[in-house]
């Protein structure tokens, strides 16, 4: 029988795992993260959020947007709309063939940049910190996306 692990390198899926679960803590924590905001600066979306702090009308002064609670949730939209094409597009990328050294400089610049970019966000530093960062996860997706494509042209 033929061993799956035969036919190509082990290390680069091993690669995009470590760095799949990197960029997903960092997205997850995220959520906790809008939390903490929510309870911190009481501004909720939910009524039955709102309830745990008043009752009745009282309760209606917690329905509100908050700009800090509202800068967390926009870092993590950001996270769902960059990582979740990056893990799909990943994961074909990490059995194309690719070097372990290019697979490596490319999941190892989409983490950074998801990084910094939560961190420009957050801060806030002034743009165009987090437009680059934005856009350098995103070309660096597409890049892998034109590894699979040539690939795929060539099969």
């Amino acid at each position: 029988m033929l061993d799956f692990r035969e036919m190509m390198d082990v290390e680069v899926p091993m690669a995009y795992a470590k760095y799949s679960v990197l960029v997903l803590v960092k997205m997850m924590l995220m959520s906790p993260l809008t939390g903490f905001y929510r309870m911190k600066k009481k501004a909720f979306t939910n009524p039955e959020d709102a309830s745990s702090f008043a009752k009745g009308e009282g309760a209606k002064k917690f329905l509100r947007t908050d700009p800090d609670v509202e800068r967390v949730r926009r870092i993590h939209l950001n996270d769902l709309e960059n990582i979740i094409p990056f893990l799909f597009v990943g994961l074909f990328y990490s059995i194309s063939g690719v070097s372990l050294s290019t697979a490596l400089l490319h999941y190892r610049i989409f983490l950074g940049s998801r990084i910094f970019h939560t961190i420009s966000y957050f801060i806030p530093l002034p743009q165009p910190c987090r437009g680059l960062a934005w856009f350098t996860g995103y070309l660096v997706t597409f890049s892998m996306i034109y590894k699979l494509v040539t690939v795929a042209l060539n099969m």
